[in-house]
C-alpha cells in the first residue's frame, strides 16, 4: 500500500505546481489518514477508520504554530505565496475549521499580505453551512471533481456513507462559480473493475457538469506520487491539454499542470 502521509501540523513551503510557494497545513492526524473519501489514487493511502484514534490538532495550537511561522518566513524567499489546506485527508472535517480559516485570514494578513489563502476539498462536507461560509472567505476554494457520471465517481473516489455525484453537483452550484474545479485523469483497474475518466461518455458529461458549475477556472492533472491502486495509468500530458482545449473553448479558462 502506498502512504505519504504528513508528519506535521504546518509543513513546508513546498514548491507546489499548481500554487508556487505553499505553506502546507494539515488539520488532520499525522500518523493516518481522516478522509470521508477513499480515492483508488490517493497518496496518502486508504482510508481506514476503524480501531483508528483521531487526534485533531487544537485551534489555539494551529493559530500560535501558524502565527510563528509566518513571522519566521516573512521578508525571506520563501515567504509564501499561499497558504494550503491539504494534508491526510479531507480538511473541512475539523470541527472548528470555520474559526480556523478566520485566525488564518487574520494570520495572513498580518505576517504574509501576498499569500492566497486556498482550500484543496473533495466536496463532501459543503451540505455545513459553517464550511460553506468558511470556503466563500478565502482566495482559493478549489473542489474535486472527478467524474462526470455517479458511477465512475462510485469507482475513482469510493464515498464513505451515502453521497452520490448528484448532490455533489448540487452544493458546487451553490457556488455561483466562486470556486475552482480540480480534476486528476486516470485509467486502470481495480477490483474486477475499469476505472477510466477519460472515455468520451465520461469526458462529455464531466464537461457538462463543469459548464454548469462555472468555475474561476479548472486544475487538470495527473498522478504524480506512488497510489495504494497499483494499475493506474498516468495520462501523458498531450491527451490532458486536449481535454484542457475543450474546456477552454466551452469559455471556461483550464490549466494543464503536469
Amino acid at each position: 500500500m502506498a502512504t505519504f502521509l504528513f508528519d506535521e501540523l504546518i509543513f513546508g513551503p513546498v514548491k507546489s505546481r499548481r500554487l508556487g510557494v505553499s505553506l502546507g497545513i494539515n488539520l488532520l492526524p499525522v500518523d493516518n489518514k481522516y478522509c470521508t473519501f477513499n480515492c483508488v489514487y490517493c497518496e496518502c493511502g486508504w482510508t481506514e477508520l476503524k480501531d483508528k484514534k483521531i487526534v485533531l490538532p487544537k485551534r489555539n495550537e494551529f493559530k500560535q504554530k501558524l502565527e510563528a511561522k509566518l513571522k519566521e518566513l516573512q521578508g525571506t524567499e520563501n515567504e509564501p505565496d499561499a497558504i494550503t489546506f491539504a494534508g491526510n485527508g479531507e480538511p473541512t472535517i475539523h470541527p472548528d475549521f470555520d474559526a480556523i480559516i478566520d485566525d488564518t485570514i487574520a494570520a495572513r494578513d498580518a505576517f504574509a499580505p501576498k499569500a492566497k489563502i486556498s482550500v484543496l476539498s473533495n466536496a463532501s462536507q459543503l451540505h455545513k453551512k459553517r464550511v460553506k461560509e468558511a470556503l466563500k472567505k478565502i482566495d482559493k476554494n478549489i473542489q474535486k471533481l472527478d467524474a462526470g457520471t455517479n458511477e465512475m465517481f462510485q469507482r475513482i473516489n469510493q464515498p464513505l456513507g451515502d453521497l452520490s455525484l448528484s448532490r455533489i453537483v448540487d452544493k458546487l452550484l451553490s457556488f455561483q462559480g466562486k470556486l475552482i474545479i480540480q480534476t486528476l485523469f486516470i485509467r486502470g483497474n481495480y477490483n474486477g473493475k475499469t476505472i477510466d475518466n477519460t472515455t468520451e461518455e465520461e469526458i462529455s458529461s464531466w464537461l457538462e457538469i463543469v459548464k454548469k458549475v462555472n468555475p474561476e477556472y479548472v486544475m487538470i492533472y495527473p498522478i504524480d506520487r506512488d497510489t495504494p491502486v497499483k494499475n493506474l495509468v498516468k495520462i501523458q500530458k498531450e491527451e490532458l491539454d486536449k481535454i484542457a482545449e475543450r474546456v477552454n473553448k466551452a469559455g471556461i479558462k483550464t490549466e494543464v499542470y503536469y
